[in-house]
């Protein structure tokens, strides 16, 4: 049997392209889904990866193979952060996308990853159902996108030389953050910042651009990060680091569909999201025994850092995102009224 290992980095050195649906030669309507992390099977490999499978089967089954989908690892359709605009424009119908990748193009995106913002799974996935989910929603719709799927990831740190844990970590390290805001972060506490996608953070820590990468448990592992570092920072018991990296749709595609096709869509997305926390969650776990057996040193965040970390956040990084429009101070008092 293969181990996931095994399938994560055969994918990675060749990426798939695999077509789902029944009868799909006959299907309405075909979907693209791309997105930048390793591809491997339904049942093996990176729980994204799993999601947008066990999403486009379903769809497919649910529309009587009306709907077939086209899935597109590795950003070997499209490159990592241009997959936002691409769907904005209709050229890309569907992306398991970290959310914040668009703050250069839309910054109110940047709330998804907003440091010391959220800092459970329970708080992250009540934004759905509350004032600040509904309003993110509508104003992603404006834009052109539609959120399928809510999927929240804590994340933790490689890094390649010394532990980066507590903010006095940080002076003198090159970091990788994952956002505009949480580089300011950690710009204030003494680091200097890289801006790349998670999946060119192995590179640069391999070629010493990078000390350490800030990033979700599941790319810590998938990226293979623990080949290149020399301590891990988990985020299992508390973490500053949640991003939303959702499943989402081209809102130019969603239109064009039947509504009974549109309803397909929305309900298989819903009901993946308990798939999602579980795969985010079991990672969070599964990390720290990865690093451990390639003989990283290991360290858990507690919640008196993860404070250090948000009080720093709200001074710099929370101020200068509410300045920046109405709609950033707007979601951010919403997403701050949701309680931890």
């Amino acid at each position: 049997m293969l181990s996931r290992r095994t399938v994560l980095a055969s994918a990675l050195a060749a990426p798939a392209i695999l077509r789902f649906g029944t009868g799909t030669a006959r299907a309405a309507t075909t979907l693209k889904i791309s997105h930048q992390f390793p591809g491997g099977t339904i049942d093996k490999g990176d729980f994204r990866d799993r999601l947008c499978r066990m999403f486009a089967e379903e769809v497919s089954k649910r529309s009587g193979g009306e709907i077939a989908a086209e899935i597109y690892p590795n950003s070997s359709l499209i490159k990592t952060v241009a997959q936002f605009s691409a769907m904005r424009k209709g050229a890309l119908d569907i992306s398991l996308y970290p959310m914040p990748y668009a703050g250069g193009e839309v910054p109110e995106t940047n709330i998804g990853l907003m440091p010391g913002l959220v800092t459970t799974y329970d708080q992250g996935l009540r934004w759905k159902n509350e004032p600040v989910g509904k309003a993110l929603s509508d104003f992603l719709a404006d834009k052109g996108i539609i959120l399928l799927t809510w999927v929240w990831q804590a994340g933790g740190v490689a890094s390649r030389s010394r532990p980066l844990v507590t903010p006095d970590d940080a002076k003198g390290m090159k970091v990788r953050g994952g956002s505009r805001e949480m580089d300011m972060v950690l710009q204030t506490a003494g680091a200097s910042v890289l801006s790349v996608p998670s999946n060119e953070i192995y590179t640069a820590m391999q070629t010493g651009a990078c000390d350490a990468g800030l990033t979700s448990s599941t790319s810590l592992i998938s990226f293979r990060l623990e080949e290149v570092a020399k301590a891990l920072t988990s985020g299992a018991k508390a973490s500053y680091w949640f991003m939303l990296e959702p499943l989402m749709m081209s809102k130019a595609t969603f239109d064009k569909l039947p509504k009974n096709q549109q309803d397909v869509l929305l309900a298989v997305g819903a009901e993946l999201e308990a798939f999602g926390r579980k795969g985010a969650q079991d990672d969070d776990i599964e990390v720290a025994k990865v690093y451990e057996k390639a003989g990283a040193k290991v360290a858990e965040l507690d919640l008196e850092t993860v404070n250090k970390w948000r009080d720093i956040a709200r001074d710099t990084a929370w101020k200068d995102y509410g300045g920046k429009s109405a709609n950033c101070a707007k979601l951010l008092k919403l997403a701050s009224d949701v309680a931890a």
